[in-house]
């Protein structure tokens, strides 16, 4: 039992070095970046490929993943929904820290939203609502999503009329462009006062398995509650919440996306 056990857990972990970056891998650059021997190597692909889990292609018979994964990937996402992920991740956010955390996904030119969950910690809190529809402009997730769309996207959003939904809301195209590329660099949208006053709203793109965004997770706190160490928590919680969720529903962060490191301070604050 032992030695089987070992055998599948080599065989496994040999696909853990195909990625986006490296789709096809050689019999001897597979064997150099496992550290076993060719022959070893050689044997577990083959048994790999015999239940479909790679192929080879190719001149060079290089190996690829195989359909194995379309099959068992279905299943998941049939034993799986998305709803149901969302909302586990989004009631560990809450917890963590003690505000509102929600999903919208993207619908022609609006967000509608998921699902959400509220933290019992504070005698007030950001309310939802279901099915809420969150304009692009005027929310953190909406401008989370903006700076991860194309640019022709972005071009017909912002040509539209942009509505005020509060006086601090964002109307201005040019404004709300400035804000894209430090949205990228960052990874984390926020927004202030722009959907609801009195609330900010700091929010995450989430992405498909072709690293297209498709909605955002985001925490919506009252202003008055936010200290720069409640900042730095929601940002590394919600960071690492909409990241587990991309990869629970099969997506890919682009190449560009930011690694995000967590701020210490937190830890020892929370």
């Amino acid at each position: 039992m032992g030695s089987s056990m070992g055998t599948a857990s080599k065989a496994l972990s040999l696909l853990n070095y195909f990625s986006r970056a490296t789709p096809q891998i050689g019999l001897s650059e597979l064997a150099r970046l496992s550290g076993l021997n060719k022959a070893t190597v050689h044997r577990l692909l083959a048994e790999l490929a015999a239940h479909g889990f790679v192929e080879q292609v190719g001149t060079g018979r290089e190996y690829r993943l195989g359909p194995a994964f379309l099959r068992l990937a279905a299943l998941r996402e049939n034993q799986v929904p998305m709803r149901e992920v969302a909302l586990q991740q989004l009631t560990e956010l809450s917890d963590a820290t003690g505000e509102t955390a929600h999903m919208s996904l993207l619908n022609g030119d609006v967000l509608s939203n998921l699902a959400y969950a509220y933290s019992n910690r504070h005698g007030t809190m950001v309310m939802m609502e279901d099915a809420e529809v969150l304009e692009l402009h005027s929310t953190g997730s909406g401008l989370a999503v903006l700076a991860y769309s194309p640019a022709s996207f972005v071009d017909e959003t912002l040509a539209r009329p942009l509505s005020a939904r509060t006086s601090q809301t964002i109307t201005d195209p040019a404004e709300i462009r400035a804000l894209l590329p430090s949205i990228r660099a960052e990874g984390i949208a926020t927004s202030t006062g722009g959907f609801e006053e009195d609330v900010i709203s700091h929010a995450v793109p989430i992405f498909d398995t072709r690293s297209a965004c498709i909605g955002a997770m985001a925490v919506a706190a009252p202003v008055s509650r936010m200290t720069d160490t409640l900042r730095m928590m929601i940002r590394d919680k919600l960071m690492a919440h909409a990241r587990q969720t991309t990869r629970i529903l099969g997506g890919f962060p682009p190449g560009s996306f930011p690694s995000y490191e967590p701020q210490n301070l937190l830890q020892n604050e929370a």
